[in-house]
């Protein structure tokens, strides 16, 4: 029987919707903004995975609510070994949780959250023995760190059948210096992590150039048309081609100014070329501007190939619904990829935007790529 610690750090991932980049230290603001939990949802679809790949688990957890409910509903009866200290979790919640997982001898700890959670129990860990095991049920905003299953029902599976572990990295940012659209990443520790397929690379960024690419989208906007401008280097290069003063790292909303005034410009009146409805916006702010025509425009993240869930979970399930998307990358990029992924939340939207896809790779080249 394999004896597995369990935790789940609450607010994980609250911040991504609303805009915020992250919840270290924006919890209430988080709240302000109408932002929910996401956590507890991808950890009880672990959990679920896990347990129908085997019965065979001792299953230890935190009280809640940090994971004992959630396993519960995926129909274990764990033994609960930590309680957390008061209404609000944090990270010595988080430490401690590990540390009595790690008194127990557990074979693997799983956790939901991002880089600071598995920072939180990758150095735990390090303090202890430096050889049990982790793995992460991917929750956070921000997920740089090569510890984590692709998606949460990824995790579960891993969990249950894995049979040998490899050292792979854990990095974190300094999330108020991402939040001013600086990346700052730091190596917190290399930790044992199950050898499988389902686990996302460590963030890599794609080189090679993009101004063709950039420029050939720009002459190419349709009027009228609405924008989601998604966060990354490559977007942000068409956004400097189509004069837009946007956010780095954050979601932008960009329209094209209507036929009647794209003629006006043709015929040698002013008129600018579109107009910015909203600036790093969250879910929220995103719908409210969306129009009769909607288009993403999103880059996949190299190393890893998630087109949407990580770093940009203000592109909510709803957003993508109303929008048709439009995939840009340089060439290299892809090439350091392979496949595309998503992690949006919503497993039946997931299923729907597998498969294959044309990919912009220039001013008129495109790639096909398979989406899994």
């Amino acid at each position: 029987m394999r004896r597995i610690g369990f935790v789940c750090n609450p607010i994980a991932g609250m911040g991504g919707r609303v805009g915020l980049k992250g919840t270290d230290g924006k919890v209430e603001e988080a709240r302000e903004r109408g932002a929910e939990p996401r956590a507890p949802e991808r950890a009880t679809e672990a959990l679920s995975a896990l347990r129908e790949r085997t019965t065979d688990v001792e299953l230890l957890a935190c009280a809640d609510p940090m994971g004992a409910s959630e396993a519960r509903a995926a129909g274990f009866s764990p033994e609960v070994v930590y309680e957390p200290s008061g209404e609000e979790t944090s990270a010595a919640d988080t430490r401690a949780a590990a540390r009595e997982f790690l008194e127990r001898g557990v074979e693997l700890v799983l956790f939901v959250g991002g880089d600071g959670t598995a920072t939180d129990v990758a150095e735990t860990i390090d303090e202890r023995d430096g050889g049990t095991p982790m793995l992460g049920v991917p929750a956070g905003v921000k997920v740089y760190s090569s510890v984590f299953g692709v998606t949460p029902a990824d995790a579960g599976r891993i969990a249950a059948s894995f049979e040998t572990t490899e050292p792979r990295e854990v990095s974190d940012i300094d999330e108020d210096a991402y939040r001013e659209g600086e990346v700052h990443t730091t190596l917190r520790a290399v930790v044992d992590v199950p050898v499988a397929e389902a686990l996302q690379s460590s963030k890599q960024l794609g080189g090679g150039s993009v101004e063709g690419l950039a420029a050939a989208f720009a002459e190419e906007v349709e009027p009228g048309t609405t924008y989601v401008l998604a966060p990354g280097s490559t977007v942000g290069a068409i956004e400097e081609a189509l004069g837009v003063s946007g956010s780095p790292l954050g979601v932008d909303v960009w329209r094209a100014v209507p036929e009647s005034e794209a003629a006006d410009s043709r015929a040698g009146r002013e008129a600018e070329r579109g107009e910015l409805l909203v600036r790093d916006g969250g879910e929220r702010e995103i719908l409210e501007a969306l129009g009769d025509r909607n288009v993403i425009v999103v880059s996949p993240i190299g190393g890893q190939g998630f087109v949407f869930g990580r770093g940009n979970q203000q592109l909510s399930p709803d957003v993508i619904r109303r929008c048709e998307v439009e995939i840009v990358a340089s060439r290299s990029k892809l090439d350091t990829i392979g496949v595309l992924r998503v992690d949006t939340g919503d497993p039946d939207l997931d299923e729907e935007l597998r498969g294959w896809t044309r990919v912009r790779v220039g001013r008129v080249e495109r790639r096909m790529m398979q989406v899994v």
